[in-house]
Parts: C-alpha cells; structure tokens; sequence
C-alpha cells in the first residue's frame, strides 16, 4: 500500500516517533509517507532524524520529510493527525498561574476548568484553519484524527464548523482497564471485556466482565482498596466509584478539576490527591512534567537518537488508537475501541450535538458506533455538566464573544465551586490579555478587557496552590532515573 499521512504538531518529539513506530507495525504499510509540520524548525530538524534513523535500521523504504509549510505537508495526505498545543508551555503556563489568583487550583489544565476553556480558545481556530487546508489540498475524503486536548471542543469545532471526517482519540480508556484487569488479578488485559461510555475524561466502565463473569461494584470497590498503590494513588476515583457504582475512566487528578466537590478548598484537595506522581493531583503537575520532559529531552537527544538505531519490535506496538484505526480502514482488519465522534443517538441520555467517546468498531467501511447506550444517570449528570460548558466554550471561540466566553468559565464545575461571577469576570478578562497573542479572534475585546483591569476592585491573592512542586534540574532528574535503574 502507497499513501500519505501528515503529523501537524510533529514537533511533539516523544509522541510522534511512538505514532510512527505503532503504523509501521502493520506490514502493509511498508511502502506509505509521512509528512511532518510543526511551526519550529529546531524540533522538525530532531524528530526527522529520528525517523530517518528508524527507517533506515529497519531497511523501510518507507518516505519521510518535513516542512514548516502545514499545506504542503497536506498536500494529498488521505489521513491527517494533529498532536498540537498552541501557545506551547509559555500559554498553558498562565492556563494554570492566573486561575490560582482566583482560588482555582488545577492539576492539568487541558480539558474544561479555567485552563482548558481558555486552551480551547486558542486551539479552535487554528483547528478550522487546518480543515480549510485538509478540504483544499489534502486527498478527498482525508480523514482528520484529533488527539490535541481540549479533545472534545477541538472535535466539535472541527465537526461542525470545519466540516471534515473527524475523530478524535485518546488512551484513558485503555489505562483505565489496566488498571482494573491489574487490581482484578487478571493474567492477561484479554481476559477484561467492557464497555465504556461518556465523554472524553469522564468516560465510565459501565459494564465490566471477567472472564465472562460480570463485575459489580463491591467487587471492583474491594479490590481497588486491597491494592497497595492504587489504594492510595486513586482515593479520588475509588471514593466516586464508591457513591455513583461506577469506576471512571480518568487519573485521579485529571477527576478531581472536573468535579465540583474535591478541589474546592486547600485543605480538601491534600486529603484526596497522592504526591507520588504528578497525574494523582499534584497542583500545575502536567505543566511540571511537561516542562522537565522537554528539558530532558533536549539535553539527552543524543541518546533518544541512539535509541532509534534499533529494530520495530510489532509486540511492542502501544494501545494508542490511530495505528489500529488505519490498519482496519486499510486491510479490513476489525478493530474495536473507544473514538470522541458527535452523539446522533449512540448515548441516548446525553444530548445529541454533544462529542461523546464510546465504543466502535472500524473496517473498510468507516467507523461503526454502537449505538443506544443508556447511561447510569449520575453519570449522565455529571457527562452533561461539561457538554454545557463545552457548547459555550466552542460557540465563544467561534464568535469571540468574551461574554459568552465568560459565562462558559463561569458554568465550569470547579470553577462555580470556587470563585463568585466578579471574580470569574475579572479572571477572564486577565487570561484573555495575557494570551493575547494566541487569541486572533478576540483582539476587538482587549482593550476594554485591559481597561476593566485596570480599575478592578477584585482582590487576588499569589498563591502556588495547594500541593505544588518545583520543576527539577537535569542533575535531578539524572540522579533520580539512576537511583530507580539501580533499585529495580
């Protein structure tokens, strides 16, 4: 098979090669093309010459190249993937610092809260640009894979308002079933079937089976609590698990910003998080981690270079979708998983403009929904909570309506836990200065926002937030990875 696939966003260096690696698992697609864009040349430059060292130790005839020009790199491509942060860690930096001013204290950032509204701002309409490219340039019919958060307004925007065939993906379903065979003693992940339906970071294990036999919720409840990690990685999660009877999908800290109930005070957010890594809910710990995995990475190129001098091994080929997908679209090969696609019925208690993520199946045909899943009506309560926020969100960054806009971070869950509408008014106006540069659509808005601030009478407060961490040096990091090499 011969065709092309464009990476937007390809200067993510660590998820790109893994993306590049699952696809050429398939043996079929040998011979195909990728084309890399990202806006920095300086990252282009070092994931190229990682792929090309990929393909040239495992004898690939497979085509590489790379360019600043997204539409060039578009140019006939049958699928599209965008792996995107727009405005980068200096933007997402102030995604998670402003709110802080307010009493909003956020573990990532990236979904809904004060952070991820504002992420979806500056992420909309560079995401309508790339599908005015895609229906311009790129092969008809060109399929848009979505794995830049905020997952489900980017997928929206891109649906109803750019108008191509999109889907969006994510691994939180995967790394919550493993978990759960893990914590169930099963031997293998195979042995787990289930289904799993909401919406993208809060999806629920509404039915689980081992082995055949159904799992109910005390079972689940006992065995999660019997776990000597989990039991204190996931308080969080178990404690939701334990009053709406069913376990979620998402990382106990990634749970505890889209609820209303467990971040809203200092003392509350230490008593529910674990600080052993920072997806358990550690204050700014996506930032954190983000920051010193780009340090390291540059730092140690040299050996993530070396690295890619050895073989693809197709039984190391991840759980992350997109491979999979184009493997069944391509050979007819079945697949089942869990896609963010419009509702239009597959969950009937959500409503139906909504992006839901549940199960399918992919084949020559398409992707198949299986449709009429009812869920357990917290659940439902909870999914349509963030649609309300999520409806707003991408209907303010279509219209740069800042009031809209406002009333959308307003309606957040956590946010209304935590701030009065003067200060969520005064928050947004201050975000929406800062980012400035990253927000095309609301240049009309900054003036009278700067004014506002200007004679606010809202008092903030600095605070680093609940359970903060410094980011490490390089000398840290080395000493830690060594320190683990040697104990394990």
């Amino acid at each position: 098979m011969s065709f092309k696939i464009a990476i937007i966003g390809a200067g993510s260096v660590g998820f790109t090669k893994k993306l590049f690696t699952d696809i050429l698992c398939v043996p079929e697609f040998r011979d195909i093309e990728f084309a890399l864009t990202d806006l920095s040349e300086h990252n282009l430059g070092m994931i190229k010459a990682i792929l090309d060292r990929i393909v040239e130790a495992n004898g690939l005839p497979t085509k590489v190249s790379a360019t600043t020009d997204r539409r060039k790199a578009l140019e006939g491509a049958r699928y599209v993937i965008s792996c995107v942060r727009v405005g980068g860690l200096e933007a997402y930096a102030d995604d998670i610092r402003i709110p802080l001013k307010y009493g909003i204290d956020q573990c990532v950032g990236d979904t809904i809260c004060a952070g991820g509204i504002l992420y979806g701002q500056r992420n909309i309409p560079v995401i309508l640009d790339f599908c005015k490219d895609i229906r311009e340039v790129a092969a008809t019919g060109a399929k848009f894979l979505n794995y830049a958060n905020p997952m489900a307004m980017n997928t929206w925007a891109a649906i109803e308002y750019g108008k191509v065939d999109t889907v969006g993906l994510c691994h939180g379903v995967q790394h919550g079933a493993e978990q759960i065979a893990t914590v169930l003693g099963a031997k293998s992940r195979q042995e787990l079937d289930y289904v799993c339906s909401g919406i993208n970071h809060q999806t629920w294990f509404i039915d689980l089976r081992l082995n055949g036999r159904k799992v109910g919720k005390d079972e689940l409840v006992a065995a999660f609590e019997a776990h000597p990690v989990y039991s204190q990685q996931e308080k969080l999660r178990i404690d939701v698990l334990k009053r709406f009877g069913i376990y979620s999908t998402e990382s106990n800290g990634h749970l505890s910003e889209y609820l209303p109930w467990y971040r809203k005070r200092p003392d509350e957010i230490t008593r529910w998080i674990d600080m052993s890594d920072w997806i358990h809910g550690e204050t700014g710990g996506y930032l954190r981690y983000s920051t010193e995995t780009r340090n390291w990475f540059e730092t140690e190129y040299p050996q993530f270079l070396e690295a890619a001098s050895k073989p693809i091994d197709p039984t190391k080929r991840s759980n992350e979708h997109a491979s999979h997908i184009l493997e069944a679209l391509e050979t007819n090969r079945v697949y089942r998983g869990h896609f963010n696609v419009k509702n239009n019925g597959v969950i009937t208690n959500l409503p139906q403009d909504a992006i839901i993520e549940s199960p399918g199946f992919v084949d020559r045909f398409g992707i198949n929904m299986a449709a009429g899943i009812t869920l357990p009506e917290a659940c439902a309560a909870t999914c349509i909570s963030s649609i309300n926020v999520q409806r707003m969100s991408v209907h303010a960054a279509i219209s740069g309506d800042i009031d809209l806009l406002k009333l959308a971070v307003l309606h957040d869950p956590l946010v209304g836990a935590v701030s009065t509408p003067e200060e969520v008014w005064q928050m947004v106006d201050e975000m929406v200065v800062a980012q400035a540069a990253w927000l095309p659509q609301y240049a009309h808005a900054v003036p009278a926002a700067k004014e506002r601030l200007s004679k606010s009478q809202v008092k903030t407060r600095e605070w680093d937030g609940a359970a903060r961490r410094n980011v490490r040096s390089i000398e840290e990091l080395r000493a830690e990875k060594a320190a683990l090499k040697q104990a394990g």
